[in-house]
């Protein structure tokens, strides 16, 4: 098996090995995802009714109100969150989110990785070492 590496940002430290759930829309945790249960609750977001729990959420960035933050903490503590979040550009409610929450997050990657990476694609996300590993 071949792999490909994408040097990013560390925003958040840790690492995670999982299969990608991809979005090309920002997501807003508060009132977009249920964080009991870690299905994506935004009826106008093209990851309706699916779920991020225990996946690698790979966004263009977040959005919402601060809130946010605070939801993606709470689905650290009910065991739904993603074990990592690859954006393209992190922002604050996220960012934030995921040190609270220990979720290893990165962004800037030198690749696009929206184009590269697909739904269900193995990825090992390092954020200490600032690398996004494409295993497939």
């Amino acid at each position: 098996m071949t792999s490909h590496h994408i040097t990013c940002r560390k925003i958040s430290r840790g690492q995670a090995k999982g299969a990608v759930i991809l979005s090309h829309e920002p997501l807003s945790f508060l009132g977009g995802v249920d964080p009991q249960t870690g299905n994506i609750t935004d009826r106008e977001h093209e990851l309706y009714q699916q779920n991020i729990s225990g996946k690698v959420l790979v966004i263009p960035s977040g959005k919402g109100s601060t809130v946010g933050s605070y939801v993606i903490f709470q689905m650290a503590k009910n065991k739904t969150a993603p074990l990592a979040i690859i954006a393209l550009e992190a922002e604050p409610i996220i960012a934030t989110g995921a040190i609270m929450a220990s979720i290893p997050m990165v962004d800037q990657p030198e690749e696009d990785v929206l184009d590269i990476l697909e739904d269900g694609d193995l990825v090992e996300v390092d954020a200490d070492t600032r690398i996004i590993e494409i295993l497939k």
